[in-house]
């Protein structure tokens, strides 16, 4: 029955874009719903002269983007905003700063204020990738609901880029062709994410966080060697459930061996519940049209008061530099910004918030080849996760509980993480804080 109202819709990526004004503001689906024709025929507006002034906010951005208006060339034009910068933004941040230039405007933030942030500003036209459009007439963005579905409902213009590869996910990500502008067609594969091998030393990491976990947890896990290791060590665990940002192909596996059922949680029970997926094919494929696998926007899946809801849960993150007194940094390097704080902070207060929760932040003990550590005396960037917020934390050396302890208990708890190299120099770091 929708047939021909997406007939009288379906343009060409060149007309499509014309909804995007010239001076004005912009949006995008997130990593895998980045549309790549709709970008490349953006680009060749800004080619054309014909763009003037464009504000782009975003988060994550993938190949689509970089390859067509994330080029630096474009930025006199092209203002990126980028909520979370990856590889992309650090390499135009880096060439703006040789060549004295501003030329992006870095918004910090948590993951789950990014929609209602968005509204605030007000965007003029949403581009997104979706799936074929289904008999009551939605489109799914089954890889992304995040920021993505509340943006593309608020936006003034909304353009999609339909996909066959994109898969169709159950929960709140699905678009109406009723609220859409313009559409377009493409197939094209979804961008893929390499696995990072697990090492001997997440394996270490990984046994002390599964001893963390007990059976009928809810988990959130992150991307990375440890993550992937303490999904491929909990298949033995029992009744687990899922309540994560990130959806992985390290989670899916853990959902395939049978540890995980969700039928102790006290909401979307019985479901695998995701904001935002990334990975490889067979992630996809396990996605599509699978009833258990729930993506909702990030407003929702990432409220600290949601995820507390569920007891028992569990999140497992990653830091870059913890100081002594529990401070974290998962930010930004040598003064430097280097991604976002994402969802992490979220999960750290939500995990707490749960009955029998604990939030897990894991790192190696030292990083540029052991050269660096990372509990140090103070941190040298900003606070993504606040001293109060900390719970356990984790290195190849064992485990500190920081819940209820003193500075002093906290410095010796970080100290006994660290890499014995480092030892001796945080004690007297310490003391010259006063935190010993």
């Amino acid at each position: 029955m929708y047939e021909s109202e997406y007939r009288s819709k379906l343009r060409s990526p060149e007309d499509a874009v014309r909804l995007i004004p010239a001076r004005g503001s912009l949006s995008m689906g997130m990593a895998m719903s980045e549309p790549p024709a709709l970008l490349q025929a953006l680009e060749n507006r800004v080619k054309a002269g014909e763009i003037k002034h464009l504000r782009v906010y975003y988060s994550h951005s993938a190949p689509a983007a970089m390859m067509t208006i994330l080029k630096y060339e474009y930025l006199d034009i092209i203002k990126p905003h980028p909520f979370f910068p990856t590889i992309v933004e650090r390499e135009l941040m880096r060439r703006g700063a040789e060549d004295k230039r501003q030329v992006l405007s870095y918004m910090p933030g948590n993951f789950s204020a990014m929609p209602r942030i968005l509204a605030e500003i007000g965007i003029d036209a949403f581009i997104v990738m979706v799936s074929p459009m289904d008999k009551g007439g939605f489109f799914s963005c089954g890889t992304n609901s995040d920021y993505t579905i509340p943006t593309a409902r608020a936006a003034r213009h909304l353009i999609v880029e339909v996909n066959p590869n994109m898969p169709r996910a159950f929960g709140d990500c699905a678009l109406h062709v009723n609220e859409v502008d313009a559409i377009v067609e493409n197939e094209t594969p979804l961008p893929e994410l390499p696995s990072r091998p697990i090492t001997a030393t997440d394996r270490v990491i990984s046994r002390y966080i599964v001893d963390l976990i007990p059976e009928r947890a809810t988990l959130q896990i992150g991307v990375g060697g440890v993550p992937n290791a303490v999904c491929a060590a909990l298949h033995d665990h029992r009744d687990l459930g899922i309540h994560t940002e990130l959806m992985t192909p390290a989670v899916a596996d853990l959902i395939r061996s049978g540890a995980v059922t969700n039928k102790f949680k006290h909401i979307n029970r019985h479901k695998n519940v995701y904001t935002l997926a990334a990975g490889d094919r067979a992630l996809y494929q396990f996605i599509n049209d699978n009833s258990s696998m729930e993506a909702y926007p990030v407003d929702y899946v990432n409220d600290p008061y949601v995820i507390g809801r569920n007891d028992r849960v569990v999140s497992v993150n990653a830091f870059l530099e913890i100081g002594l007194d529990g401070e974290v940094n998962s930010e930004s390097i040598a003064g430097k910004q280097y991604s976002a704080p994402g969802g992490q902070l979220d999960f750290v207060r939500g995990a707490q918030l749960s009955k029998d929760g604990k939030s897990i932040l894991a790192a190696y003990s030292t990083a540029g080849n052991g050269r660096i550590s990372r509990i140090v005396g103070r941190i040298a960037g900003p606070a993504t996760d606040p001293r109060s917020d900390v719970h356990y934390v984790v290195t190849e050396y064992g485990v500190a509980n920081l819940r209820g302890k003193s500075t002093v208990e906290r410095a010796e708890a970080l100290i006994a993480l660290a890499h014995p190299d480092f030892r001796d120099e945080l004690y007297h770091r310490a003391r010259e804080l006063g935190d010993l």
